[in-house]
């Protein structure tokens, strides 16, 4: 007689029914049922590893502080704790399979941790998968615990850990622009405000610019990013701790310190912490702030490398692919405007998040599922934009130094150097009739008499037009009147 094959599916049972379970998964019903409810971006919240270490963070923590209060046993505690810790070294990642945009308030999700981590530690013992009556995903790994403190716990603290890989790569593209800037540094061009030729510079100060905006932004995603290491753990279901041990909220907060790394704190006032959200405005402004920031840098590429006949053809952006299908030869700026336009998906998210913020009703906000992607999205983009951008482009960066040498000695600009000198009225004479002749300005300035020629030519040395070396108005300024005819 032939054997009976093995069984494909498990039967798990919710309040709601009982649902067959593949045999080999580690999440059960509470998941399943989400993956059905919720087929809505077709990504798992897996797509941000982050946020599935930080919940196997909150979760181990959890085992441990409970432990320590003695509400739950040596032997489970340890099977949560060593389970959690498979998680957060990168195992079973796959297994959190429920679709980022949830409804529910991030109940899904932390089900999904609650099942995937109680069958880890099953399987550990010894158990089949779904063996609750041994140790049950809510009454063990979700002990002392909700949702509703969990999930945001969670988010703060995968947020906070996937931030440190911004904050590397974001000082990897401002010390790029670092070394462009000493590339640079003797390279003399015009300024221009208004898309209209101003004052002399150069192109290293041009992008020395470039790179204290990036540290600055540097600066202020550091400090909005302080906000999230407040914490409600021990608030529970709406923040007044209801069926936690008096101990709890001090000891989860310990452990968490402890295995995070982070200056977490809780909350002084649970309730608050629980319904308000504002700290992922903040954060998320301060994304949006460095994206649109780094967008307007890549603008200024394109602007300084547009051409290269018949624009400003100032730089060399390295070429990267073919631009057309029709025109041969032509060339886009393709990494630039690709940065652009993740800066135009992080505006976007930024507003959502601030939507779901200000729809958040009485004890908790419903819409945190929404926010945690958004954020995490951008933060993903936004690194991975400043890859491509330095590896593809900034670093491969080369300037036309004739083309900038040229459009220099013939700016009529440069005679603003000469104001403290010849006075404002004779620079503008001066400067339209350079325009309208096409001269030089020194030479203007020569023939009518108002400067020497050395001291007029030491006064446009590259060193005092930059700003790098202080004028001094040794010659006394001549009025208008005094101009030749």
């Amino acid at each position: 007689m032939a054997a009976e094959a093995p069984a494909s599916t498990r039967t798990e049972t919710d309040s709601i029914g009982s649902m067959e379970i593949p045999v080999d998964a580690y999440w059960g019903v509470h998941t399943a049922r989400a993956a059905e409810n919720f087929p809505i971006t077709k990504r798992p919240i897996s797509v941000y590893p982050d946020l599935v270490r930080a919940l196997a963070m909150v979760k181990q923590a959890s085992a441990r502080a409970n432990k320590q209060i003695g509400v739950l046993d040596a032997e489970r505690a340890d099977l949560i704790d060593a389970a959690s810790q498979r998680v957060i070294d990168g195992e079973f990642h796959e297994q959190f399979i429920v679709g980022v945009i949830q409804g529910g308030a991030g109940t899904s999700t932390n089900m999904n941790a609650n099942e995937v981590i109680t069958n880890i530690a099953l399987e550990m013992a010894g158990h089949t998968k779904g063996d609750y009556s041994y140790l049950h995903p809510i009454d063990h790994t979700n002990r002392s615990q909700s949702t509703n403190d969990v999930y945001p716990t969670a988010i703060k603290v995968g947020l906070s850990l996937n931030l440190h890989d911004l904050l590397d790569e974001l000082n990897l593209l401002r010390g790029s622009f670092l070394t462009k800037a000493t590339e640079f540094h003797d390279i003399l061009k015009v300024g221009r405000t208004q898309l209209q030729d101003a004052v002399p510079m150069t192109l290293g100060q041009e992008f020395h610019g470039f790179a204290t905006t990036l540290s600055e932004d540097h600066k202020r995603l550091t400090e909005n990013a302080s906000l999230l290491f407040e914490i409600n753990m021990g608030a529970t279901a709406i923040g007044t701790g209801i069926t936690t041990h008096p101990d709890y909220a001090g000891a989860v907060l310990h452990h968490l310190r402890e295995i995070s790394g982070l200056d977490l704190k809780t909350a002084s006032d649970l309730v608050e912490s629980t319904s308000d959200t504002g700290s992922f405005m903040s954060f998320s402004s301060s994304l949006k702030r460095n994206a649109i920031k780094l967008s307007k840098i890549c603008n200024d590429l394109r602007l300084l490398s547009s051409g290269p006949q018949a624009g400003l053809g100032e730089i060399n952006l390295p070429a990267k692919q073919a631009g057309s299908s029709i025109m041969p030869g032509k060339v886009n700026p393709v990494i630039p405007e690709v940065v652009n336009q993740v800066a135009f998906a992080v505006a976007g998210s930024d507003m959502t998040v601030t939507m779901a913020v200000e729809s958040g009703q009485l004890q908790l906000n419903a819409f945190e599922p929404v926010i945690a992607h958004s954020i995490f999205q951008s933060i993903t983009w936004m690194r991975q934009a400043m890859w491509t951008l330095r590896v593809n482009c900034v670093d491969g960066i080369t300037a036309n130094r004739d083309r900038l040498g040229a459009m220099v000695g013939s700016s009529v600009g440069v005679i603003t150097a000469l104001t403290p000198f010849i006075g404002y009225a004779a620079s503008a004479a001066l400067a339209k009739t350079a325009l309208l002749t096409h001269r030089n300005v020194a030479d203007l300035v020569v023939e009518a008499g108002l400067m020497e020629r050395d001291e007029v030519m030491k006064q446009l040395s590259p060193a005092r037009l930059s700003g790098l070396e202080t004028a001094t108005a040794a010659i006394p300024i001549i009025s208008a009147e005094d101009l030749p005819e």
